[in-house]
């Protein structure tokens, strides 16, 4: 049993934008599933968007932003998120050599899809994610204590409060951290699906924990689907960066004829949803996609992680064009938060792709995701700074005992692929029921202690899996990462709106509240 004031989640680039602009005299725990440099945040590859070229303002970014998320965000948000980007950027280069920079010393901007300027900046060529983490971890105070291979799985909530988590230990042991304020940022949802630029571990716990504790869930149908991972034999080996695109490659079959022209006035830097069904479209007819790479020079140079990964797994550069196939890559729904992060529950807050702001929309911009984690990580600790903290009553930890009955639960790669057939690019009402009765067949516990953490991992899958089937269902139109083919075009009538889940009292489980709310 352990108590301290903030209790972190987590360990991407929100959590640690959180942990060390906290007040050194708060005592901070961050508990992470596997180790804190398993993360999405340090895969990323793309960079941090913000409106720092002569010719750009946070206007344009501004409205890029509501283009790509098919004018779904809320506009209160963007604008804060998006006015802040540059301080956001130049104080943190300003402390240490995170971006890259051209002979004079000013930051490089790069072009990516969906954006009007060259606002994006990288560091390390598309290594990005990795140095801002680096760059934080190396920032963590002695008031920070961290815990690895610690995997939480239940919120302590009493008189409608968080007052903690319990976590399992790998020996079985079940921990319970009470904190004052306990914070979800766990990231997305990627591995419900075969194919993803998502970390091993990023399964949507910490939604589906803020669900099982009653918490609104919002947009959960809105997924993208990033339009370029490397494909080789049927599997995805990574990502390949959308900057590729923006630097000039150009997607194409297998002739080389190229296939977004005419699609989209952006051709190859159109909206991601765009251009992954439009690669999707073509894989399904048995055509091979290629990233044409061979106008880009000095590829090696620019892209040294891409390179590495290709050449691991037998592309040669030199060819000038790499396999790729969609998969998803970033949830824009997920725990409702406000801009500092608070839930609907008192006590528990959630930052990063975990938490939907608003920010995104129906479909997030490119490079507007580790922008947003910067941006909660220094709004929350600034309110947290002046938050009060208070001892929560605890209950003592305990060792679990296996539970002898065995859960009827799916196999999880089956999960993952009926996932991808019915609920991924391309949606329809026949396939999104059949997927619904075929969740519906699974069990689901509330009482997870006994449990193992391969079975607990399963439930919380079908729990998302069940949120993201019901609302694509629900969502009688397309939008953003939305697509249905049953309902191909925008509804501004019926739909400009949000689509709110929650659960009822614990003791009504198994009951839904289904809500929609004006933006």
């Amino acid at each position: 049993m352990t108590y301290t004031d903030v209790l972190i989640i987590g360990s991407g680039v929100a959590a640690l934008q959180l942990a060390v602009r906290l007040n050194k005299e708060l005592n901070v725990r961050i508990i992470t599933k596997s180790k804190i440099r398993t993360a999405n945040s340090y895969l990323a590859q793309g960079g941090i968007a913000a409106a720092l070229g002569d010719n750009d303002h946070p206007d344009k970014h501004f409205m890029d932003t509501l283009e790509a998320g098919r004018f779904h965000n809320h506009p209160e948000t963007v604008q804060e998120i998006i006015n802040a980007a540059p301080k956001l950027i130049r104080n943190l280069s300003s402390q240490s050599d995170v971006f890259d920079r051209d002979q004079n010393g000013e930051l490089l901007l790069g072009m990516e899809g969906a954006h009007c300027e060259k606002r994006i900046v990288h560091g390390g060529g598309d290594a990005t994610g990795k140095n801002v983490m680096e760059h934080l971890i190396s920032m963590v105070k002695e008031n920070v204590q961290i815990e690895e291979n610690t995997f939480a799985f239940e919120l302590i909530i009493k008189n409608k409060r968080c007052m903690g988590v319990k976590a399992k230990k790998l020996n079985g042991y079940i921990e319970h951290y009470y904190a004052s304020h306990v914070i979800l940022a766990t990231g997305g949802c990627g591995q419900l699906y075969p194919y993803t630029s998502n970390a091993e571990t990023v399964s949507g716990d910490g939604i589906a924990m803020a669900y099982l504790a009653g918490a609104e869930i919002v947009d959960m149908e809105f997924i993208q689907f990033h339009p370029t991972l490397l494909y080789i034999n049927g599997e995805t080996k990574g990502l390949i960066s959308e900057a590729v695109r923006g630097e000039g490659a150009i997607l194409v079959t297998e002739d080389g004829s190229p296939i977004m022209e005419g699609i989209h006035p952006l051709k190859d830097l159109a909206p991601r949803h765009v251009v992954s069904q439009t690669i999707y479209s073509y894989l399904k007819q048995g055509v091979k996609i290629y990233l044409d790479i061979s106008k880009i020079s000095n590829f090696k140079n620019r892209f040294p992680t891409i390179t590495s990964n290709c050449e691991e797994n037998g592309i040669a550069i030199s060819e000038g064009r790499i396999p790729v196939a969609p998969g998803s890559h970033f949830l824009m729904g997920g725990i409702k938060t406000d801009l500092i992060g608070r839930t609907s529950i008192e006590g528990l807050y959630a930052i990063g792709e975990a938490a939907c702001t608003g920010l995104h929309g129906a479909n997030r911009l490119a490079s507007n995701s580790l922008l947003e984690g910067l941006f909660q990580g220094e709004k929350l600790s600034a309110w947290l700074n002046k938050a009060k903290m208070e001892l929560p009553e605890p209950k003592y930890s305990h060792y679990s005992t296996t539970n002898t009955e065995m859960l009827k639960l799916p196999d999880v790669q089956i999960l993952k692929e009926r996932m991808m057939e019915r609920v991924g690019i391309v949606r329809n009402e026949l396939d999104l029921k059949k997927q619904k009765d075929w969740l519906n067949q699974w069990e689901t516990v509330d009482q997870l202690d006994s449990y193992s953490m391969e079975d607990i991992n399963k439930i919380f899958m079908l729990t998302i899996a069940k949120l993201i089937t019901d609302s694509a269902l629900r969502r009688t139109e397309s939008r953003g990462g939305h697509y249905r083919s049953d309902y191909p075009y925008e509804d501004e009538i019926n739909w400009l709106k949000k689509s709110i889940i929650q659960k009822r009292e614990v003791e009504k489980k198994n009951e839904h509240i289904e809500t929609a709310l004006a933006t």
